[in-house]
């Protein structure tokens, strides 16, 4: 019994509580949190908070780090964890805000209002210190970064770690992911939600996914003004975009062609399209009626397949340039960037990451994968010089001081927030300039998951002395009904206001609350009530800047509310 008690609160002459007893005890904190993560209830799982909650067990029972060291490896993977966050939302953070995501941001910031405001509230009404509900926010909206912010805020105004704001996460992360959930259920039943036909709704790309999807249509040729015109010269006087893939003869229905800018038309002829969906009416005016057509009888001549831009080489380059048509015989469909799909009009202009749809023969679809996909030593690794050099910026970053006016100092990003801005930037402007390759990018999962698994368990430890005399009490039991009115409130109103005023799709609206509450878990409920991705787009399109925002509003209520 002596020996297991030495091994895990640490032996005076062999571990001596050092480097070797804290990797074993963070290193099994994180193995059986990562394992408990993998149990689900009707596809719903608590996930990484898991790790928080064995490191919270551990610390209960005394088996945790010396302080210091503690601090600095719970500090060090939240460092490595925002900057890989920020990696991953770069590229596609200020194109949210076009084509139909200004409507979709804008209310995740009312949300996110509400949810402040419901803060502030409880903090007033309740008496409890910022600090602690800052901690309850940022369980109550499963957001990580925030309680990293939260702690790194504290510690710069009173100079120690304030536990509660763990405790505080801890007793109200489960309520964020039951809440969200059981906020869905009621609206499907309060708004009177069809699945079935918000469905075909959002196949069709009707409620805010007009501008944020594409839909591939076949379409029977019968307007007699282009009966004899080729789709270059149709393309001239059309008012949007498409892309007019692969073609059937009237003549020859046994066989399917590939549709260049000399392709003419006949009547009768189908035609695959891709297009908006807000488009689809312009394209029946256009050419003919929409019909159903199975596509798949031809997959012997000619199939559809998705490639992965990591050619550097590509970047800056439009789809025209690539002559994809010309040398292998195959078309580009549609373009995916970031969850939201443009259609391949020959202009584009590419990036690293990006996923081209691809219509050809079986032939013409490896010459086209081999060209997009091409890839040398340097693009096989992570490049991880950029990355170091990322994350020292960002340690700068986030000691400078910012005055604001009426904050009695000033506020600063700290290491939640200046490594997540640089590496947005570096995001952002990396595949642009080939300063990161897509191997960079796949690199940058892995280390989120390990930053975000060492300071979750590093979070529980420190926590875990205090926790069960918390949570046992009636106070423990007010925070997490405090944690479900944060969660619930802002979703059922926002919901409300989303589907009467906006006008949303319902599966668009769960995206959009589930990324507005950067909840993994509300996310994945959402895909399982659907085959479609618009819950996905939705999530896409608020995640960044709902992330940014809530790190930042956390450390300005603690400095200005203490």
């Amino acid at each position: 019994m002596d020996l297991l008690q030495n091994l895990f609160c640490g032996f005076p002459d062999f571990w001596g509580g050092g480097v070797a007893h804290s990797v074993l005890i963070v290193s099994i904190v994180m193995a059986l949190g990562l394992l408990l993560g993998k149990i689900k209830v009707k596809q719903v799982s608590l996930g990484l908070a898991w790790v928080l909650l064995v490191g919270i067990l551990f610390g209960q029972f005394n088996m945790t780090l010396e302080p210091n060291l503690l601090h600095f490896v719970k500090e060090l993977g939240l460092i490595i964890f925002v900057f890989a966050i920020g990696l991953q939302v770069g590229p596609g953070f200020f194109s949210s805000f076009r084509r139909g995501g200004l409507a979709l941001n804008g209310l995740m910031l009312m949300v996110l209002a509400m949810s402040i405001l419901i803060t502030l509230i409880i903090k007033y009404v309740a008496n409890i210190p910022m600090p602690t509900m800052a901690g309850i926010l940022s369980g109550a909206v499963t957001n990580t970064p925030a309680l990293g912010a939260a702690q790194q805020a504290t510690t710069d105004i009173f100079g120690i770690d304030a536990p509660k704001i763990a405790i505080g996460y801890a007793v109200t992360y489960p309520m964020g992911v039951l809440g969200v959930v059981l906020s869905f259920i009621i609206l499907r039943y309060v708004l009177r939600i069809n699945l079935r036909k918000e469905e075909e709704n959002a196949f069709r790309g009707l409620g805010s996914t007009e501008r944020l999807s594409i839909r591939h249509i076949t379409v029977e040729v019968d307007n007699e003004r282009i009966i004899g015109k080729t789709i270059g010269e149709i393309s001239q006087f059309a008012k949007c975009d498409f892309m007019v893939t692969r073609i059937v003869f009237k003549d020859d229905d046994s066989t399917c062609h590939i549709v260049s800018g000399n392709t003419m038309l006949h009547e009768g002829d189908r035609i695959g399209v891709a297009i908006a969906p807000k488009d689809v009416a312009i394209m029946k005016a256009l050419f003919g009626q929409v019909i159903d057509f199975d596509w798949t009888k031809f997959d012997s001549i000619m199939n559809v397949n998705r490639f992965l831009v990591s050619n550097t080489l590509l970047n800056g380059k439009a789809i025209k340039e690539l002559n994809i048509r010309s040398r292998f015989g195959a078309n580009v469909a549609k373009v995916t960037r970031n969850g939201i799909d443009y259609v391949a009009v020959p202009d584009f202009v590419l990036q690293t990451g990006d996923v081209l749809t691809v219509v050809g023969t079986e032939n013409a679809l490896a010459h086209t994968d081999s060209e997009v996909s091409k890839r040398n030593n340097r693009t096989s690794y992570g490049d991880l010089i950029p990355i170091f050099i990322g994350i020292a910026f960002g340690c700068v970053l986030a000691h400078i001081p910012f005055i604001i006016p009426g904050l009695p100092q000033p506020i600063k990003f700290g290491l939640a927030g200046g490594p997540m801005i640089i590496a947005i930037l570096m995001g952002y402007f990396g595949t642009k300039h080939h300063l990161l390759n897509i191997a960079t990018f796949s690199s940058g999962n892995m280390l989120r998951e390990i930053g975000i698994t060492m300071f979750l368990a590093c979070v529980g430890l420190q926590a875990g002395r205090d926790f069960i005399s918390t949570v046992v009490t009636a106070e423990g039991l007010q925070w997490a009904g405090y944690g479900l009115a944060i969660t619930m409130l802002p979703i059922l109103i926002g919901g409300i206001i989303g589907r009467y005023f906006m006008h949303l799709n319902f599966f668009t609206l769960m995206g959009v609350l589930s990324g507005g509450n950067t909840n993994p878990p509300a996310l994945a409920y959402a895909n399982e009530l659907t085959s479609t991705d618009v819950p996905s787009i939705g999530y896409t399109i608020v995640y960044p800047l709902a992330m940014i925002l809530r790190i930042i509003i956390i450390q300005v209520l603690i400095m200005s509310i203490v």
